[in-house]
């Protein structure tokens, strides 16, 4: 056991981060506040169907409306507006956003600052992209390309990703995620073949992406859901590998191509915060001519061997008649 010096030092170190805790609650709170207020006097009271009235000491929306518009108390709403330590839900919070007409990133920043977790769309899977991205996506075919966030949530896609991934579309946005895909996906239906090497990668990416979102409660959920979901993902994060978005080799599998060869790079989108142009270009002229062909075909017809096995045990887990 250590002496009094060490019990001291130790003492000193716990006050030390517990202050250093405190200093960053207080910047957090402090921020949000005057980010409230910010967006509050941008907006008229024209803009939102009330009188301009008289002798109006401030720009923009008085507190007391805000809080009227939004269904929440006069007196919570000026504490959370003067940056006082108090707690918001989602709910409430989403009445603020849309009274102060918060666009995408703005809702994203208010959810953050109130370490609140949001919904799909605050969180990323719900984000909104500009409709020349989609035209730029389109343009790409017969590369398959698509637009994801930091955390790996697949926002848009082209016809050439839907080759490789033919049932994105189906997939509940909460449920729409790279990562996700990789870890849980059963090995016998997967269309990525070089699995180890692409999931470590995955992971020291979004490792280093998370040290711009430690304490963001949507990150801390979705980490912890993935090392519930896959031991492998718990293992692979839990090394501390760091690694910024780069090209790599990756090799997919088609029904119809059992070895398609193809390279990933990654563009930031500025136009979008926070996500990434993933484009995946063929490595050979035979991968080349491959996607070329499977984007003109029907691909509901083309499935992995098992399939069948499959949709048997699907069929033998539906409750049975009588």
């Amino acid at each position: 056991m250590g002496g009094p010096e060490a019990r001291r030092t130790g003492a000193a170190s716990r006050t030390g981060m517990a202050s250093e805790t405190n200093t960053a609650d207080t910047a957090r709170r402090h921020e949000l506040a005057a980010f409230l207020r910010s967006r509050r006097e941008r907006i008229t009271p024209e803009d939102v169907g009330l009188p301009a009235g008289f002798r109006r000491r401030t720009a923009g929306l008085r507190r007391e409306e805000v809080a009227q518009l939004a269904g929440v108390g006069v007196t919570w709403y000026t504490w959370l507006e003067q940056g006082r330590p108090i707690r918001a839900s989602a709910s409430v919070l989403e009445a603020v956003a849309r009274t102060l007409r918060l666009d995408t990133v703005e809702r994203q920043h208010l959810f953050r600052l109130a370490e609140v977790p949001g919904t799909a769309a605050a969180e990323g899977g719900g984000q909104l992209l500009r409709p020349e991205i989609q035209a730029i996506l389109d343009g790409l075919s017969p590369m398959p390309a698509s637009v994801v966030t930091e955390r790996y949530d697949i926002l848009a896609w082209n016809a050439a990703y839907t080759v490789l991934f033919p049932r994105t579309a189906e997939i509940r946005p909460a449920e729409r995620n790279s990562l996700l895909y990789c870890f849980t996906r059963s090995a016998c239906c997967s269309a990525i073949e070089n699995h180890e090497d692409q999931r470590a990668a995955m992971v020291a990416q979004l490792r280093a992406a998370y040290g711009q979102h430690v304490g963001d409660p949507a990150w801390t959920g979705f980490i912890r859901r993935m090392e519930a979901a896959s031991p492998e993902f718990a293992a692979m994060w839990a090394r501390q590998d760091v690694a910024p978005p780069a090209s790599h080799a990756k090799v997919f599998r088609h029904p119809l191509y059992p070895r398609l060869e193809m390279t990933s790079t990654s563009f930031a989108v500025q136009a979008a915060p926070g996500t990434w142009l993933v484009v995946y270009t063929p490595a050979d002229a035979g991968t080349r001519a491959a996607m070329a062909q499977l984007v003109g075909t029907d691909r509901t017809e083309h499935h992995f061997t098992c399939w069948q096995a499959h949709q048997a045990r699907a069929r033998d887990l539906l409750p049975q008649p009588g």
